[in-house]
This record gives C-alpha cells, structure tokens and sequence, in this order.
C-alpha cells in the first residue's frame, strides 16, 4: 500500500513517476494521430510535486508491449506507476497487461473506462491500489503531496481487504489547470497504419474550454462518467496563447466542444493567433450558430482554421425537434449557404436510427449532404448513455429497444442487420468516386497534406476521414467531461 502519512513541502515524496498510455498498435480510435493528452494533464498536474515524469505511450514504444521488460523498468525506476484506461478497445488485453505489472509498486488508475468499471478493474488487477474517478487533475496532485486517502474526493482506494470509494470531487476550475508539458513526449505523432506512415505532418490537440451550454437529448458530452455536469468554461487567453507557441505540430485539433460558443471570445483568439505569427493548420468542432458571424469566418481563415467538424444530426425538423438539437433544416441550409463561400473543408455530423424514422429519411441523409455542399459525413445510430434523457424516452417507447448502456437503439422494425444495410447504402451514396476525387482536391488545395503525401495516402483517404472524425463522435457518445486521465477529445 503506497500510503504517505506525511507530508514533507521540503521533499519529494516520489522520485519517478511512470505515466503509462497502455494502448498497443495503432488500431485505437486515434490511430497514434493524436497524443494521449489527458494523460498529459495529470503528468502536468503533478510533474512540480515529484520528482521526475516520464511518459510512455505503448502505440510508440513496441518494447514496452511485453509486461515482463516493463515490469524490469518499473521495478529498476519507478515508484509511482500512473495508467490511463481510457477506451473500451482492448479492455480485456489491458486489464490482463496491468495485472503482470510489478505489485508492489504503488500503481494508480484513471480514465473513463476506468471510473465506468471500478468494481472490474480492481478485481481483474490485484495490483491495482487505487482508481481515480473523474476529472484527475486536482485528485492525482493530492496523491503526491501525500494528502490521507480518506480525504481525497474522487478515490477509491484498497483498505483491509475492501475497496473504499470516497464521496465525487467537485470539478476542478480549469483556469487552474496546468497544460500539457510537450517536452515530456517521447514522440511526434503521425498519421501511421499498420505500422507505415504514411504523411510527414504532425498531429497534436489543444483544449481551450470544458463544458456545452446545450441540452440536446442524444448528447451527454456536459456529464462525465459520475453524472456530473461541466458548465461552459473559458481558459484564459494568454494561456491558450502561451501553448499555442509550444506546440510544434503541423495540425491541431482544438478539441472544445464547440470553438464559437462565444463569438467574441472566438474571434479574439484568431485576433491573438495572427499577430503572434502562428503558422497551423486548425480543426475546430461547431454548431451551424458560426455562419452567423462572417467577420469571424473570415478572420478564422486568416488564422489558419481548415476544418470544421460539424454536428448536423438530421435532415428533418421532426428530428431535430425530438433531439432537442435548437435548430430547423432551413436554418441548416441557410448556414452552409454561408459557409461554401469559404473553402473550408466542411465535415457532417449524422445520426440514423432515430425514434419513428423511416428507411426513406434515413437514406435521404446523402442527398441532403449533397445539398448543403458537405465534403464528408460520418453517421452514427442513436445511441443511448448513462445520463441520457433518450433512455427513458426509448424505455417508454414501444418497439424500441437497447441492449446496453452506452450501446445503439434498435426498433422491431429496423434490427441490427436492417441497419446495417441502410449505413451502407449511405455510405454508397454519398462516398462515389466524384466524391472521393473532391476530398483528395480540396484537402490538397486548403494544404491538410503535401500533394506527395496526398499520393502516398490516396489509398486509405476514406479510412483516414472516418477514423479522425470517429474520435470525436466516440467521445460524444461516451460524455466525455473530462474524466480522470482522459484523453480530451470532445464534440458538438
């Protein structure tokens, strides 16, 4: 038991920390595209209060895959072993990878999965002395500067033989937090699959707010695994600044829920990214709200913003209505009037399977892609979390069903092989050949990749389009509100 009875200011009660990112390959939803950035966080937050951090991200580090050479490091090096648990891919072959980790080194687990299965991961890891639940920043610091466990908000902790699971931690103010410390990364991200990279462009993300102001229905992305709810909140602006300048990727990826939120604020910060010289690509996650502001827009362009990820959901107002989206399909179709005019790469966001829709609404989703001048879409069933208001409209509703929390609604009239059938037959209408031919052109033209890159990666462009805007709708789905040693990728 790593148990600190006191604490010393004068001393560092742990000389080496191991944060470990314990994916393998690059069969996660990222890919190895983008760094495990909450982990950052918390090696951020307590980097000042031990003595040394080192970060080790296993889809880079193929010698670390074997537990027993890890195991050497960690019991040669290490005194406090940190692991993000974040995603539900490979769950059992991570549990199973943690369990052969040195057991009497103290070891410390967060992330979604694991604030989702707490009871699971101590029981499948003996080594396990401790679980952070929740946004980790505030919890992991209290660790190390040898706070009693008892009192530690947001832990649950090994005691006699039981597992203690202390009252929630409230959510932490993010003007608080410290950013990721890049020096600390062993490694460039890329575009790599299958082992082979294949671009020389660099990949990182930012996070300038938490929380959404919205309440559509479908969406829990305000709630973190405990239930809690992240109100909209602003990083100051000079900080963002401030680590802007330190990232020396090609692309980023702000991964606020929505980056226009507040106009102002907004336009404020491309105001800053332009005098401060900063040459990146950007991708950013809105709502339609954004064509209302073109003198943002424009200055958006300026600043080096390519990309807008856009949540649509639904080419009907009765659906729209239903998902409390706050938004009609005439006032879509007035925003992207807007926004063709620039030559921003324009990505939809869909979901199919809604409550009382037809086949025929579900397959007019292409055409109305087409219509408002989409480059790329990707579509998701209706799906039901933990916190949703869906689930008790879909249990109340007969004909509709769902197997698991966190899982698709299905109906008696359209099962998992009915929809299946229609996700390809949009994909079929929408992904043609012209199609294809118009994303290679345009992401050469807004320069996301060289054209020597865009040749080398020509075969896998689709993969690539679904894969990077699959993280965003995977963290839509799983509430992401910043859970403990999370992976800050958002939506909306």
């Amino acid at each position: 038991m790593c148990y600190l009875s006191r604490y010393n200011p004068s001393m560092k009660n742990y000389k080496h920390v191991l944060a470990l990112y314990p994916y393998f390959g690059h069969s996660t939803p990222t890919m190895g595209m983008f760094p495990p950035t909450g982990l950052e966080y918390i090696a951020a937050s307590m980097k000042d209060h031990v003595g040394k951090v080192t970060l080790l991200d296993l889809r880079y580090e193929k010698a670390y895959q074997d537990p027993e050479i890890l195991g050497k490091f960690i019991a040669s090096e290490i005194d406090l072993l940190c692991i993000s648990v974040q995603w539900g891919t490979q769950f059992k072959r991570i549990c199973e990878y943690i369990s052969q980790l040195p057991p009497d080194v103290c070891t410390i687990i967060g992330g979604y999965k694991a604030t989702l299965e707490v009871e699971e991961m101590f029981e499948r890891c003996p080594n396990i002395d401790m679980i952070v639940r929740g946004e980790g920043e505030e919890i992991i610091k209290q660790i190390v500067t040898g706070v009693p466990y008892k009192d530690i908000l947001g832990l649950s902790y090994r005691k006699d033989g039981k597992v203690v699971h202390n009252e929630i931690h409230p959510l932490p103010d993010v003007a608080t937090i410290s950013f990721p410390d890049r020096s600390l990364r062993r490694h460039d991200h890329y575009w790599v699959q299958h082992g082979t990279r294949l671009s020389n462009v660099t990949f990182d993300t930012i996070l300038t707010t938490r929380g959404c102001p919205f309440k559509c229905k479908f969406c829990t992305i305000s709630l973190n695994p405990l239930g809690q709810k992240r109100s909209y909140t602003e990083r100051p602006l000079e900080s963002v600044i401030e680590e802007l300048k330190q990232i020396k990727a090609d692309f980023v990826l702000f991964s606020d829920d929505n980056y226009f939120t507040n106009p102002k604020r907004s336009e404020k910060l491309c105001d800053l990214i332009i005098e401060n010289n900063i040459k990146k690509t950007f991708a950013v996650q809105a709502r339609i709200d954004m064509a209302k502001h073109p003198r943002i827009l424009d200055k958006a362009w300026k600043a080096g913003f390519r990309i807008f990820l856009i949540g649509v959901e639904s080419p009907h107002d009765r659906i729209l209505k239903n998902l409390s989206k706050g938004i009609t399909r005439q006032q879509i179709r007035d925003a992207f009037a807007v926004l063709e005019q620039y030559d921003f790469f324009l990505h939809g966001y869909f979901i199919y399977g809604n409550i009382g829709e037809t086949e025929e609404e579900m397959l007019y989703i292409p055409k109305f892609a087409r219509e408002i001048k989409l480059d790329s879409i990707t579509f998701q069933k209706l799906r039901v979390e933990k916190f949703s208001p869906l689930k008790e409209i879909v249990e109340s509703t007969p004909g509709y069903h769902f197997y698991r929390i966190g899982g698709p609604v299905y109906s008696d009239r359209y099962g998992r092989k009915e929809l299946r059938q229609i996700r390809n037959k949009i994909r079929g209408a929408f992904y043609n050949t012209r199609q294809i031919i118009h994303i290679v052109r345009k992401i050469g033209r807004i320069g996301f990749f060289s054209w020597r890159d865009l040749m080398v990666a020509l075969p896998h462009l689709p993969y690539l389009m679904y894969m990077l805007t699959r993280r965003k709708r995977h963290k839509r789905r799983k509430s992401p509100a910043r859970s403990s040693f999370d992976s800050p990728l958002t939506s909306r």
